[in-house]
């Protein structure tokens, strides 16, 4: 149903220093890139999902949306908490620290960060509680 996600950055290059190493741990990799934007998916298959990054058509700054978040689902904690991390040393900031969120679901394991440019990103997943 979603062909693909963008969020807005002023520093595209710091945009990419972040997304690059928590989209390659993800199994995803760039599939376009020029002046104004990038995105990452699978290049082997373009019905996939991608996510994009750039600058705003208007030309205005970029700036997050209030209540605007991107979720990226995962089956177990490792990845998750593995993906916190990596955002928060390539400069995101920790809205959230990985663990269970029993007041959205029984199972419901989830991380949230902000990027560079304060786009919030969330790391989930639905897991069995042992």
């Amino acid at each position: 149903m979603i062909s693909y996600t963008m969020v807005g950055t002023n520093d595209l290059e710091l945009s990419i220093r972040f997304y690059d190493p928590l989209f390659a741990q993800m199994g995803l990799e760039q599939c376009f890139r020029d002046d104004s934007c990038v995105s990452w998916g699978k290049r082997s298959d373009i019905t996939f999902p991608r996510f994009f990054t750039g600058y705003p058509y208007d030309g205005e700054k970029a700036h997050a949306g209030n209540g605007v978040m991107t979720a990226f689902e995962f089956d177990n904690s490792e990845i998750i908490d593995q993906l916190y991390a990596i955002a928060i040393e390539k400069g995101g900031s920790s809205e959230g620290e990985p663990g269970f969120r029993p007041r959205y679901a029984e199972g419901f394991y989830a991380a949230y960060v902000r990027d560079p440019d304060n786009n919030k990103i969330a790391f989930v997943g639905r897991l069995a509680l042992t």
